[in-house]
């Protein structure tokens, strides 16, 4: 039996969740339930009340608000003990068109990938301003550099993942879940793919992107971080090696006058390279440690996935034995 949970993160949303919820399926192709859940991320209006109003199955409330990405990460948990067999997330705003759910699951229920990732058409977005536009173009670039995949849009939050990939998922940032759980799936080769999907009007204003340089500063710094946490080595080497550079070139440069005789005059060449070398050497020993923090990291998730794993297979069985 084919479990399809849709779960829409929320915060404040009693104006756009009736439309978002009016739009959704209650039937898709391949599986045979289909049932809506709704996390609550500490909303202070009636979006709770809305939710049992307009039919949800389930609704997670938590004790206050957490961010997009804690409330995500809240929801894919529970869908997996519920049994969910394809979790699709999406938006309490009505972005992403519902419509294309089937086309969306369709390559999982294929076999083709186990996480699939709405691309909207950025480029025909009248809402979108240019620099947004770009901004959305340049993350996604950033995102297929760090993780080795095609994803067309990767800060897209219509998207869906089956069981065997929402299982291993860990979200560390708390701004978003988009760009680190694509790098996680390149990271951990869990087969990703784009699907094309069609988006409708705009409702209200994102909440994520309050202002052009707050989006900038905030997906920098998480591009950064995530750059630190899932390439350390890579990332402390390369440092080291832009800091060791030009002390090596002061070196010898020191030693070209010094052979020459005039090596009393350029004694501040060999003082700064001294101070380069050692500036780089602090970046490799701390890239060393950053890589086997990262492997302690990676210990620390598979022994989480086990328990996890250990945790729904009770469920299950549970559930066989009380049918």
């Amino acid at each position: 039996m084919q479990k399809l949970i849709i779960q829409i993160p929320c915060l404040n949303e009693e104006e756009t969740l009736p439309i978002t919820l009016a739009d959704l399926p209650r039937e898709v192709e391949g599986f045979e339930t289909v049932e809506w859940m709704v996390i609550d991320d500490g909303s202070t209006d009636r979006t709770v009340a809305v939710a049992k109003e307009c039919g949800v199955d389930h609704i997670i409330s938590l004790p206050h608000n957490q961010g997009l990405a804690k409330a995500f990460m809240a929801g894919i948990e529970h869908a997996l003990r519920l049994g969910a067999d394809v979790i699709v997330n999406t938006d309490a705003d009505n972005q992403y068109d519902a419509t294309c759910i089937p086309d969306l699951v369709r390559p999982i229920l294929a076999k083709q990938a186990l996480i699939t990732i709405g691309a909207r058409p950025i480029d025909t977005i009248e809402h979108f301003s240019p620099m947004k536009k770009f901004l959305q173009k340049f993350g996604s670039w950033v995102v297929k550099f760090a993780s080795d995949t095609q994803v067309a849009d990767a800060p897209s939050g219509f998207r869906a993942f089956h069981r065997d990939a929402a299982i291993r998922l860990n979200v560390f940032n708390a701004y978003t879940y988009t760009l680190e759980t694509i790098i996680q799936a390149g990271r951990k080769n869990i087969p990703i793919v784009s699907v094309p999907i069609r988006v409708n009007g705009d409702l209200r204003p994102s909440r994520l992107v309050k202002s052009i340089p707050s989006y900038v500063r905030r997906s920098l710094i998480t591009v950064i971080r995530i750059f630190i946490v899932y390439c350390p080595l890579r990332i402390f080497a390369t440092s080291a090696l832009i800091a060791a550079l030009p002390g090596l070139i002061m070196t010898l440069r020191f030693l070209y006058h010094y052979f020459n005789g005039e090596g009393s005059g350029h004694i501040q060449s060999l003082v700064l390279s001294g101070a380069l070398f050692a500036i780089a050497g602090v970046l490799a020993i701390g890239g060393i440690l950053a890589d086997l923090i990262a492997t302690n990291r990676q210990m620390l998730e598979d022994i989480k996935l086990n328990q996890l794993r250990d945790s729904l297979e009770r469920l299950q069985t549970t559930a066989r034995a009380d049918n």
